[in-house]
């Protein structure tokens, strides 16, 4: 076993097989650990992340350790039907790869039962693993750009289907009529982990049944009367965020949230609102919006200047990270900040936002939350707590980095550094990265010199984390934000420090950022019960 370093709350343990991973994934489940938070299983490795003030990387290795060698129980899970039209655009080469007829590979998919061994990539984008072992093809050398939802693919030792339409490098076998991954219903995710899957040939058979799902519940209306916000103008989308969603790895739904959460929470205490509070991420200016009664506003993170225009007209300028109390009929408008790239706008008592999967967060990869803002929309605001207190203005604990400047990122080295060349690290470290426009909240692409890896095959998927530098095959990184992949199957050379995340997620196009390496954890191999 390998303990890799990920982050100063965070580390990857490496094992030999899927086998031994999940084995060790349920006794972990089993035999919880004080001090450690969510586990990510994946192909080789679980993802563990914990609380330092609570228990060390030190011992937490020997405790995972201590749980080493034990034996998997038997699958209990309920076994999903899954009907598939064999009719993939790859189920002919598939065949010539394994020197067998396309008929013979039906056969072989649909023999099997498989088991969800865990999710990633993709919310509902479950692993499944248990099939027969000929059918262990490579992924495509050129991914698709586009591949339907309900595709069923092969990829390695696993099956998957893809829940919504997007690119994929799977082998495509077939199609299924069935919802993979529907919000409305309760789990969302039709596979979880642990579920047992059959897939069902229906490419001659006169119907198949596919049940209704069963509808989650939703949020009762506000009334239409409330105090609240109508939008007259949007420049870059408008989102709802807040601290995230927890707790949702077994669907494959990463947290998202706030690419500032130090702004957010800031926000939110100007007003009197609990920290997590839904807000607006606001990017780059470009809102306007009027006061629908009174209201007590705030904005923390990229300075955005605020401007007010009352309804008889007086106008005037609204400070950053201060109160600042609005009348019916005031009309606010963000102008674009001279630094940083996100704003949030928080006003007493909160938005009424109804959560999806217990947050009001938006996360543009996994197109999950409440949708942008747009031009005519309402937003209703609830009423503020009984001795909520405003508080005074305060100082931002994040310096808004500019376009043209250099950022300096504290980074922890791994948990794939060893992919790469010595002089890739090297480079990685000395030269300064630029910030490229194809930026977003799912990840900073930065360009330039590319860095050469020393291994070169293919990296069985494991989970990432928010701040992970991951390097494609390009060679050009990619920094990881808050709406980042669950897993992914390129190798990270480094994640950022936590306490420079906010800072990350501020940094504008065309700045430049340098890596400044930490060394706070040591790859280790620790010996464990034999297997």
């Amino acid at each position: 076993m390998r303990v890799l370093p990920v982050r100063e709350d965070c580390v990857l343990v490496e094992l030999s097989d899927l086998g031994e991973t999940l084995a060790l994934f349920e006794a972990l489940q089993e035999h919880p650990v004080a001090g450690v938070g969510e586990i990510i299983p994946a192909a080789r490795t679980l993802l563990i992340e914990f609380d330092p003030l609570e228990i060390s990387a030190e011992t937490l290795g020997s405790v995972v350790a201590s749980h080493l060698g034990g034996d998997r129980r038997a699958s209990s899970g309920s076994l999903v039907e899954i009907p598939v039209h064999y009719d993939g655009e790859d189920l002919a080469e598939v065949a010539a790869i394994l020197g067998v007829t396309s008929e013979d590979v039906i056969r072989l998919h649909g023999a099997a039962d498989y088991l969800v061994a865990f999710t990633g990539f993709a919310p509902g984008f479950a692993y499944l693993a248990g099939g027969d072992p000929r059918l262990a093809v490579p992924r495509r050398k050129s991914p698709r750009t586009h591949v339907p939802a309900g595709a069923v693919g092969l990829a390695g030792e696993f099956t998957g289907v893809y829940p919504k339409t997007s690119p994929g490098g799977w082998q495509l076998i077939g199609t299924t009529p069935l919802s993979m991954f529907d919000i409305d219903r309760d789990p969302a995710a039709l596979l979880q982990p642990g579920s047992r899957v059959r897939f069902i040939d229906i490419g001659n058979a006169g119907s198949y049944e596919i049940k209704a799902p069963i509808k989650a519940e939703q949020s009762p209306a506000m009334a239409e009367d409330a105090a609240g916000i109508e939008i007259l103008s949007v420049g870059l989308p408008v989102l709802f965020q807040d601290l995230g969603r927890s707790g949702q790895a077994n669907q494959g739904i990463s947290r998202s949230g706030a690419a500032d959460r130090g702004a957010l929470k800031m926000a939110n205490r100007l007003v009197g609102n609990p920290p997590g509070a839904p807000a607006l991420e606001v990017t780059l200016g470009g809102l306007t919006f009027r006061m629908r009664g009174r209201g007590v506003l705030a904005l923390a993170g990229a300075p955005a200047p605020v401007s007010i225009v009352s309804a008889g007209g007086a106008r005037l300028t609204a400070p950053h990270n201060q109160a600042v109390a609005l009348d019916d009929g005031d009309v606010v408008t963000l102008a674009a900040p001279p630094a940083g790239m996100r704003s949030y706008l928080a006003i007493r008592g909160g938005f009424a936002v109804a959560p999806v999967l217990g947050s009001a967060a938006t996360d543009t990869l996994a197109q999950i939350g409440p949708a942008p803002l747009a031009a005519g929309d309402h937003i209703a605001i609830c009423d503020a707590p009984v001795g909520s207190l405003v508080t005074m203005d305060e100082l931002p604990s994040v310096s808004m980095p500019r376009a043209g400047e250099e950022v300096v990122l504290d980074v922890v080295m791994g948990p794939r550094t060893d992919w790469f060349t010595e002089s890739a690290v090297e480079s990685f470290l000395s030269q300064t990265w630029q910030v490229t426009a194809q930026s977003s909240r799912v990840g900073i692409r930065l360009a330039g010199e590319a860095l050469e890896r020393a291994i070169t095959k293919e990296l069985p998927s494991e989970a990432t984390v928010h701040g992970a530098i991951q390097v494609p095959a390009s060679g050009q990184p990619v920094l990881f934000l808050a709406d980042h992949p669950l897993t992914g199957g390129y190798p990270v050379i480094a994640n950022v420090a936590g306490y420079h995340l906010d800072l990350a997620g501020q940094i504008p196009v065309g700045a430049r950022i340098r890596f400044n390496p930490t060394h706070r954890f040591v790859d280790r191999v620790i010996p464990g019960k034999q297997t």
